[in-house]
């Protein structure tokens, strides 16, 4: 076995003595244990998950559908960018949710603003939608849907290669519709990315880097 348990472990004793997991001599991705969990993946406020180490490629359609919750007003949803300026990002700004996309000519934005400034950022989950067809782009949240015009008719490909970041990205990767720099903090669950016929469900436990992010529970209230 080369993989670490996904699992809550205490009251461990080697030689009848009982060993210390508050001050341990090192830790790494080791979350505290919960009373309540749900199914999810926690972020913790500090980093992000990376999937697709060989690159996304966005092209002219995607539909990306998620469940969130957070009490934060920020925080980085998902990236996925070029090199260039080609790039798709969602962000939470300020309570309200973004869609951001650049098929090369410029960056348009589909802005779905709730009614009260908290009301997303409440501590329950809710269900986002985000399509791109060629250059049409809108957001669904719980059910509502935002569409935006946009002037660049022509321009219908994102034309991306670089992974999907998810919660956040490197201090030393570029995103070209990600407005915000702060990571995401709370639960995300249910990632599905869709492109034609081909459906992708992605397990953040698969990451191929994972910071600051606790793949198999979500703590049942904000701790």
């Amino acid at each position: 076995v080369t993989h670490s348990i996904p699992a809550c472990i205490g009251n461990m004793t080697i030689n009848s003595k009982q060993l210390d997991n508050e001050s341990p001599v090192s830790i790494f991705a080791v979350n505290k244990c919960y009373v309540t969990v749900q199914e999810g993946t926690f972020f913790d406020g500090s980093g992000f998950a990376a999937l697709v180490r060989e690159g996304y490629k966005v092209r002219s359609d995607v539909n990306i559908t998620l469940e969130f919750r957070t009490t934060a007003v920020q925080g980085i949803l998902l990236g996925v960018s070029s090199a260039k300026v080609d790039a798709i990002g969602l962000e939470i700004v300020n309570g309200k949710v973004l869609f951001h996309v650049n098929n090369g000519a410029g960056r348009i934005t589909a802005t779905y603003e709730p009614r009260g400034t908290n009301s997303l950022c409440d501590g329950k989950w809710h269900k986002l939608q985000a399509n791109k067809s060629k250059h049409h782009i809108s957001l669904i949240i719980d059910g509502n849907l935002v569409q935006t015009d946009n002037p660049y008719i022509q321009s219908t490909s994102a034309d991306t290669n670089n992974p999907i970041y998810v919660g956040g990205y490197p201090a030393d990767v570029k995103q070209n519709c990600l407005t915000s720099k702060s990571s995401f903090r709370g639960c995300l669950r249910n990632l599905v990315l869709t492109k034609g016929q081909q459906t992708e469900l992605f397990d953040f436990s698969r990451a191929f880097d994972l910071r600051g992010v606790f793949p198999h529970s979500c703590p049942g209230a904000e701790q």
